[in-house]
């Protein structure tokens, strides 16, 4: 009866550790969802794709991935009713969330490419990328990241101070606040390519789309505490 009772406690603790691990990935009809949710697949880390307002509430941590257009994004979060509940998760329960390309310039407070007011959680703002010929925009492919501080994200994964990430991007995040910069890249200026601001973390390149050191990233924030 008593080792029973052992399997079915061990059993117990075990599902609830499983259910309490929940990954929420926001869908509010700007991400490359799939690619994202198939990247937390192959590092073993189960997740979950969301729309509703009452499938975000329980959650240990939220993934904001996002590509298109600055405006339309806030836009489809207003209408789906989910700024005051990310807000409530994230600024009241400190909820850790990642944002991704877009995910993350939806932290500013705004944005010149629609003069509209981003989620206001990091004190910066989302300029358009001027860049001299011959170089392009958007800024497009392998780019190096150089690490600004210690981050408990990257502690414990393979990204080093001149890892590689895949950008596909025409805007960026100007930080004022210095202190909130994780990394930095080079692409004739310098700027803002990740940001960590306590359970606040971002980044402007893809790492579903960045092979090895991308997983990696998508690994550590998954299991980091």
């Amino acid at each position: 009866i008593v080792q029973k009772w052992i399997s079915v406690v061990v059993w117990l603790d075990i599902s609830i550790n499983i259910v309490s691990n929940m990954i929420k990935i926001i869908n509010y009809g700007m991400g490359n969802l799939g690619s994202v949710s198939k990247a937390f697949k192959r590092v073993g880390v189960d997740s979950e794709i969301v729309s509703d307002l009452n499938d975000i509430r329980e959650t240990d941590k939220i993934i904001l991935p996002g590509v298109g257009h600055f405006g339309r994004a806030m836009a489809n979060l207003k209408s789906q009713d989910l700024i005051q509940p990310l807000n409530s998760l994230v600024i009241s329960r400190k909820i850790p969330i990642f944002g991704i390309c877009l995910g993350m310039q939806l932290f500013a407070k705004g944005s010149e490419e629609c003069n509209c007011e981003g989620l206001g959680w990091i004190d910066a703002d989302v300029k358009k990328i001027e860049v001299p010929h011959p170089l392009k925009v958007p800024h497009m492919g392998w780019n190096a990241i150089h690490n600004k501080k210690e981050s408990k994200i990257i502690k414990n994964s393979d990204v080093n101070r001149f890892t590689s990430f895949y950008f596909v991007h025409s805007y960026y995040m100007d930080c004022h606040d210095k202190e909130s910069i994780l990394f930095t890249t080079n692409y004739d200026f310098e700027f803002c390519s990740g940001v960590e601001k306590d359970n606040i973390f971002g980044v402007q390149f893809h790492p579903e789309k960045s092979h090895k050191r991308g997983l990696s990233l998508i690994k550590s924030f998954a299991t980091s505490t």
